[in-house]
């Protein structure tokens, strides 16, 4: 075989063991990419909740849920920078200067008066033979006491031995982060009643769109059937366009109500902090809503108030009151710190050798702070805070009674819209009844469609009228858990 010829077998093999190479790479990389595509979760944007996973959904991305949330975890922050001020508190320093004019003082010439003093008592003459005299006045001489180049470096310690202001403080961090997480569940509350309440007005649309459509399809059929009697004879055409009239006011409405029940889904993933154009569908029906009387509490209880988030909360705030107030009568006490330093300074007429030698100086030390007199700023600040805590305590007392004017109020609504709705009930199937009487005198000739067409206005009132009375039965369920601090 030729040189040539053994040349290109082995650039074939080298790019066959290539090509085999990259075709196996491939199908590893694809092969985890397929993988990684299965184990990803993907986000269809369709849910189908429970009213449960709808408030589950709310506590977790609700704006005001969540911000009061990150409220508490800013407090817990909060409390731990409080403690923090009762650690030692270290500090450094360091400074360089280059005197580009080093300062100069100016002193008395003390040394000339001492020599001549000296010379003449020694009777030493000058150059012309005569006696050296002692100047009356040496005048003032310029000196330099800096050096070119110099630096300092100092370390501080600050310890709080006693500081009133720190041991209120101390006492007031758990209440002061119970007040953020009172605050976080009274904002969990108000986000579940606010959905529960969107949740049953899209159950109840959905229930009005039934009954709708079942009225629809049963006002057609009599159409139709209306409508061929009239061709053969036996009905006037004023009854057939009564019918119309009828039929095309409810399509109406049902046409209506389904733009009102896409509203009113897009207010429920509002109140969740879900993106409206995300698909929403719901998994609980109006049949495992339980509406009755069991769920009032006949003792009329009077401590009810102590189950409300509400009450709960200012309570706390009367508490974080009452520190302000030991806060405020600690400023009359003394303050006592310890501190320490260590501060080595260079100088040097030259850069090079500036760090070679330090010159070090260390002390520790006391300071005690007593107020004396602070123009009665310290006594005014004291009785506003008394006064801060008198107003708490009537809002604590204001508080209970609101408490229980709303459980007498939830309590009254609720039983009134369970009877409103056990009547509007009543009613729809005392109209559905009055309408197949009405129907059957007008199909053997005894009736008017006159009494047909009311018959039918009825039923629609009727339905109306108990879908109104089902709504409002659902929200006062809500506002009396609500009341009763069911609500957690």
């Amino acid at each position: 075989m030729s040189k040539s010829a053994l040349i290109n077998c082995n650039t074939n093999e080298s790019q066959d063991k290539m090509k085999h190479r990259i075709l196996i790479t491939s199908l590893i990389c694809l092969a985890a990419l397929n993988g990684f595509a299965q184990q990803a979760p993907t986000d269809t944007g369709t849910y189908n909740f429970t009213i449960a996973d709808c408030l589950n959904y709310a506590y977790n991305h609700q704006r005001d849920v969540v911000n009061a949330n990150l409220d508490v975890t800013s407090a817990g922050y909060h409390v731990k920078e409080i403690i923090g001020q009762g650690y030692p508190q270290f500090s450094g320093s360091a400074s360089f200067q280059d005197y580009l004019k080093t300062p100069v003082i100016l002193f008395p010439d003390f040394i000339t008066p001492l020599v001549y003093g000296v010379l003449a008592k020694e009777g030493v003459k000058n150059g012309s033979g005569n006696p050296i005299l002692v100047p009356t006045s040496a005048g003032l001489t310029p000196v330099n006491f800096t050096q070119k180049y110099n630096s300092n470096l100092g370390v501080t310690a600050t310890q709080i031995l006693f500081d009133p202001s720190y041991l209120v403080g101390l006492q007031g961090r758990r209440t002061y982060k119970q007040l953020y997480e009172r605050s976080y569940t009274r904002t969990k509350i108000e986000a579940n009643v606010n959905v529960t309440k969107a949740y049953y007005q899209v159950l109840v649309s959905v229930q009005q769109l039934k009954l709708l459509q079942a009225n629809i399809d049963e006002i057609k059929q009599q159409l139709d059937e209306t409508t061929a009697r009239n061709k053969q004879g036996f009905v006037e055409k004023i009854d057939v366009d009564r019918l119309t009239v009828q039929y095309n006011s409810l399509v109406t409405n049902r046409e209506n109500t389904i733009r009102l029940l896409a509203l009113n889904y897009q207010l429920l993933k509002f109140q969740m902090g879900m993106p409206i154009e995300k698909n929403l569908t719901l998994k609980d029906k109006l049949e495992g809503i339980q509406l009755d009387a069991s769920t009032v509490d006949a003792t009329n209880d009077t401590t009810i108030y102590r189950d409300r988030i509400e009450y709960g909360l200012l309570e706390t705030q009367n508490k974080l009151d009452q520190y302000d107030v030991k806060l405020k009568k600690g400023q009359f006490l003394p303050k006592l710190t310890a501190n320490a330093s260590y501060a080595p300074a260079y100088q040097s007429n030259n850069f090079s050798s500036l760090y070679s030698a330090d010159y070090p100086s260390a002390y520790i030390g006391i300071n005690l702070t007593v107020p004396i007199f602070t123009g009665w700023q310290h006594v005014n600040q004291l009785r506003q805070s008394q006064i801060a805590v008198l107003k708490s305590e009537n809002d604590l007392y204001d508080m209970k009674n609101t408490i229980n004017l709303q459980v007498s109020e939830a309590r009254v609504s609720y039983i009134n819209g369970l009877q409103t709705l056990n009547d509007q009930k009543k009613n729809m199937a005392l109209a559905e009844e009055v309408l197949r009487v009405a129907r059957i005198k007008y199909e053997q000739g005894v009736g008017s469609s006159i009494e047909v067409t009311q018959a039918q206005t009825d039923v629609t009132q009727a339905d109306n009228a108990y879908i109104q009375g089902l709504y409002d039965a659902l929200v006062s369920k809500v506002d009396l858990d609500k009341a009763y601090g069911r609500i957690k």
